[in-house]
């Protein structure tokens, strides 16, 4: 079942957990090896993976973020596929076709294989925003798999704009070229901007995939203290709790 949603703004935000799982071992390394100079001790790291469904007062449903996808996904490598997206929205009582636009924070592939399955576009009817720099960068299984099969339907993006009614996106390059966070009042869905705990604590502290990982560190030092400022929220993507308050 999906978390507990909340309102801000008049849209209702619903945390959607699509899987919760360690790194498949492809791609593993020791905790303190992905966060240098964190000190994390060598455990596994469980990563929970949230998308977020926005549904606002007139009713119009946005998703952020599509999840691990199918068991032949690009994800399928290293993380626990099949995801559960689709019973999560059933869960909300949203059926795909309701969906009016899926925002990707970024292109990897925890965060956008969901979006197409069986060759096709899973959410038929929405646009799918995307940043200039991201769909610049995409190479590999997520552009052949992914990103040529929702083509027709992205709405592409540069830097910050409103892309739904009280819904707007504000670039946080590093993770990846054109990585962005989703903005709804004081909540911020930051996708990758922010991986683990230990980061809010010290953002200086680099993630080992990160694409950029002095620019990340930059991104995330800059726009976490900006949201610390307005004591914002924030729905996170990998954490345990999808909610925080800063």
């Amino acid at each position: 079942m999906p978390h507990r949603s909340m309102t801000v703004s008049g849209v209702e935000v619903t945390p959607l957990c699509d899987a919760v799982g360690p790194m498949g071992a492809s791609i593993r390394r020791p905790p303190a090896e992905m966060f240098a100079g964190s000190g994390l001790q060598d455990e596994p790291w469980v990563l929970h993976f949230h998308c977020y469904l926005l549904r606002d007062g007139a009713g119009r449903l946005t998703l952020v973020d599509t999840g691990i996808g199918a068991a032949d996904s690009p994800a399928s490598s290293w993380a626990p596929v099949p995801g559960t997206l689709a019973g999560e929205l059933a869960a909300a009582g949203v059926a795909p076709a309701e969906i009016g636009t899926v925002i990707l924070t970024h292109l990897h592939s925890d965060h956008a294989s969901g979006a197409v399955a069986d060759g096709r576009p899973v959410f038929e009817n929405a646009r799918y925003v995307l940043q200039q720099a991201e769909l610049d960068a995409a190479r590999g299984p997520m552009l052949h798999e992914v990103v040529s099969k929702i083509r027709a339907q992205l709405h592409v993006v540069e830097g910050d704009a409103e892309v739904a009614p009280g819904v707007h996106v504000h670039s946080a390059p590093g993770h990846t070229p054109g990585h962005q966070i989703v903005r709804v009042g004081e909540l911020a869905m930051t996708g990758d901007l922010v991986l683990h705990p230990v980061q809010l604590d010290d953002p200086a502290i680099r993630y080992v995939y990160d694409d950029d990982q002095e620019a990340a560190a930059r991104t995330r030092a800059e726009v976490l203290a900006a949201l610390r400022a307005e004591r914002a929220i924030l729905a996170t993507a990998h954490f345990s709790e999808p909610f925080l308050r800063l």
